[in-house]
């Protein structure tokens, strides 16, 4: 959390800045209708008490209350005709504003997309959507806007009170300066603190929320639900206890903001009377037009401490903006990879941010198209982290990986089009079976879908459900079972003729008899592919072409089955356990 004025922030800023520039001129109408609405407004109440008061004496000449009758009428249209194109022109703006904003901002995310998760928490992501966009648009709605044409309220107030009398047009100078310049510095030192706190709290939240939205199973079944509840009552009466300190310290400041105004426009009915009454006789109307005028202007003082207060969290939200990647120009497509599809790894290191461990340490390895090769290690040895690598959706640390020759994290989107996933728990979504398969290719014809249906074998299930490819498939696919799930994500696979395929640990959960099933599937049906098995032991090790052991990160065995088999008691061992033979 930043505790860097906002000014300063902004002088390196290039997220918010450029749109004053984009927008300059529909700015500065803005700030000029809001100058004008209170212009009116004063100047309503500065001709009424005028004619209020012209009208209890006996005017020598008619139009000395015909023409402040046309002027209160004036004025009293425009207040609100300003008011209103005011508020269209800065709204307007302010929403082309934050739509580039959001806009720069999913572009920004878009193009390392395979790496938010590497980069960011989800809440993380809704923090900078929910809050940061939305302080930026209140920066300018409330801060920003009312804070210049305050100003020019200031000058334009000291500069018409100083035709009539220099010194006090001084007073006012001074004595304005406290409302304008004072109050909202006492506010920013005070409870600019706990506004930066306030939303620092709720970015939390977020943050928290949603991880634990996420992982709520885990929770309940550790049992651990009132602690989960806890966390966030707790969380939440923090936030709670600093707004109510935030809302204590407003009233206060709001009462003495009204009691030192009253005294303002006291000091200006003493110094109008005296200046207007007495020898000057007919002046004496002027009193109340000065008194009066006043009134309305408190509204464009009143809301400076608090807009000011702000300013801390708005120098937060520039910053984690600025703190993301700049956004890339872009450029010319990279090269997709060409055939043969031959995976090229050379010294690949890699290791999770703030993390001292090396997931995987100087790691080299090839794998030719066609090859079934399966990765073995136990929990925490690098496979996973391996696969994920080879799809590119973590960069390596150090080292290369290439697919046909080209760096997988250059290939982009198209990665799709080369290698296909089967994770440990294919997802279905809520929608017609017929969509949930033609999330591999959906432009596949209902004949491609069936034909790919019957290779996965389960055409025969499909066609006794009552309504066909158009059952609609509930949350999660839970109907199905899980050998079902992998059958269909493997007809999405075929639908999607990938020439490399990844079976992240795709039997974990299942019985021993639809794993053997399963498998005996996949390696079937992925006949021709680069199949590259990541699995925690060694049933059906028979249909890999070459295993390879990782251990802390390097590679310990490597072989056919046959040849470990023979030449590896530890691989012997393992799967004399695997086979319950040990």
């Amino acid at each position: 959390m930043t505790n860097i004025p906002l000014f300063r922030v902004m002088r390196e800023d290039y997220w918010v800045k450029p749109f004053f520039k984009q927008y300059k001129v529909a700015l500065a109408a803005a700030l000029f209708l809001g100058f004008l609405t209170f212009f009116s407004a004063g100047a309503l109440m500065f001709i009424s008490g005028f004619l209020i008061s012209k009208s209890a004496s006996l005017p020598t000449n008619i139009l000395l209350v015909y023409i402040p009758i046309v002027l209160t009428r004036t004025f009293g249209i425009t207040r609100p005709v300003f008011r209103y194109l005011e508020r269209l022109t800065s709204h307007n703006w302010v929403l082309k504003m934050t739509s580039q904003l959001r806009l720069k901002l999913y572009q920004t995310l878009e193009q390392d997309a395979i790496f938010i998760k590497r980069d960011f928490r989800l809440g993380d992501v809704i923090g900078l959507l929910a809050e940061d966009i939305n302080h930026l648009q209140n920066l300018y709605l409330r801060t920003i806007f009312p804070t210049v044409i305050a100003w020019l309220l200031y000058v334009f107030i000291v500069v018409a009170i100083g035709f009539f009398s220099w010194w006090f047009a001084l007073f006012m100078l001074l004595y304005l300066a406290i409302l304008v310049f004072l109050f909202p510095l006492v506010s920013v030192l005070v409870n600019g603190a706990r506004q930066q706190k306030e939303k620092s709290l709720k970015n939390s939240l977020y943050t928290e929320l949603t991880d634990n939205v996420l992982g709520i199973s885990d929770w309940i079944f550790s049992q651990r639900g009132q602690e989960y509840v806890a966390l966030h009552e707790h969380s939440q009466d923090q936030l709670m206890a600093v707004q109510a300190k935030m809302k204590t310290f407003q009233n206060k400041r709001a009462l003495v903001f009204e009691v030192a105004y009253g005294l303002l426009i006291l000091t200006t009915f003493i110094w109008a009377s005296g200046r207007f009454t007495g020898n000057h006789g007919g002046e004496a109307n002027w009193v109340a037009a000065f008194v009066l005028s006043l009134l309305p202007i408190i509204d464009a003082f009143a809301g400076l401490s608090t807009a000011s207060q702000e300013t801390n969290s708005y120098a937060d939200s520039i910053e984690r903006l600025n703190a993301l990647p700049s956004l890339r120009a872009e450029t010319q497509a990279d090269k997709e990879p060409q055939a043969p599809y031959d995976f090229q790894i050379e010294d690949l290191c890699f290791r999770y941010p703030n993390e001292e461990k090396q997931v995987l340490d100087q790691l080299d390895l090839t794998i030719p198209q066609g090859q079934k090769l399966a990765i073995l290690g136990r929990s925490g040895s690098g496979k996973s982290t391996l696969a994920t690598l080879l799809r590119g959706d973590l960069a390596p640390s150090a080292g290369r990986i290439s697919l046909g020759g080209i760096p997988v994290t250059s290939i982009g989107e198209a990665i799709s089009s080369y290698i296909g996933v089967i994770q440990q728990a294919p997802y279905l979504f809520r929608t017609s079976l017929l969509n949930n398969i033609r999330l591999g290719n959906d432009k596949a014809s209902l004949e491609q879908v069936w034909q790919v249906l019957e290779r996965v074998g389960l055409k025969e299930m499909v066609e006794k459900l009552p309504q066909g490819l158009d059952t609609m498939v509930d949350e999660a696919g839970l109907r199905f079972s899980g050998g079902e799930r992998h059958r269909i994500a493997l007809a999405r696979i075929l639908l999607k003729d990938t020439p490399v395929v990844i079976l992240d640990e795709p039997t974990v959960g299942l019985d021993p008899i639809t794993e053997k099933q399963v498998l005996t599937t996949f390696m079937e049906e992925l006949k021709g592919k680069t199949v590259i098995w990541i699995t925690h032991h060694l049933k059906g090790i028979e249909y890999a072409d070459r295993v390879i052991f990782l251990e802390n990160g390097k590679l310990e065995m490597a072989g056919s089955p046959a040849f470990l088999a023979e030449t590896s008691p530890r691989f012997r061992h393992l799967k004399a356990v695997d086979d319950g033979e040990a």
